[in-house]
């Protein structure tokens, strides 16, 4: 076990990493399920969030590598931040294209949850420079908010 011990970092990013590409793909996932009209802003909005998507895995090796030390931490919240302004410019794109269903842009409005996700990724960029641990439990805070999809969005369309 003592072998191991020295993987442990690498370890931990790996499984906060899975949890968040998890999270983002389930979301994802419901939200393709609920619309029914695709459009070219559409799928480029939904590339821009698979480019930084696609980023997770980069950052979660280093930092773990690193043993969660500044700059990664600091890297990872950068990505993380990209992530959540990405998937919000996804919604906003749907949410335009399908203007004529006002219950599902309600749904897909940003709200408390967008908010507390953006500024905490803001705040352990910032802090990781202070205390890279406060960073790395903001992180994991923001993906236990997460890890269920929105209610409304089945209590809507799965009915």
């Amino acid at each position: 076990i003592q072998t191991l011990t020295p993987l442990l970092p690498i370890f931990i990013s790996y499984v906060l990493s899975f949890v968040y590409i998890g999270i983002y793909w389930n979301n994802h996932h419901h939200l393709f399920q609920i619309f029914h009209k695709v459009n070219s802003k559409i799928l480029w909005a939904n590339l821009n969030h698979l480019f930084w998507l696609s980023l997770i895995p980069f950052a979660s090796g280093w930092m773990g590598e690193n043993h969660f030390s500044e700059l990664p931490v600091a890297l990872y919240g950068i990505i993380l931040l990209m992530n959540g302004i990405s998937a919000n410019i996804l919604y906003r794109v749907i949410m335009k294209s399908h203007i004529h269903d006002s219950e599902l842009v309600k749904i897909l409005s940003g709200g408390v949850k967008l908010k507390i996700t953006l500024i905490s990724y803001v705040l352990g960029i910032l802090l990781s420079f202070v205390n890279n641990w406060i960073s790395f439990s903001l992180y994991i805070l923001v993906a236990i908010l997460w890890v269920v999809p929105d209610k409304r969005i089945e209590e809507k369309f799965n009915t």
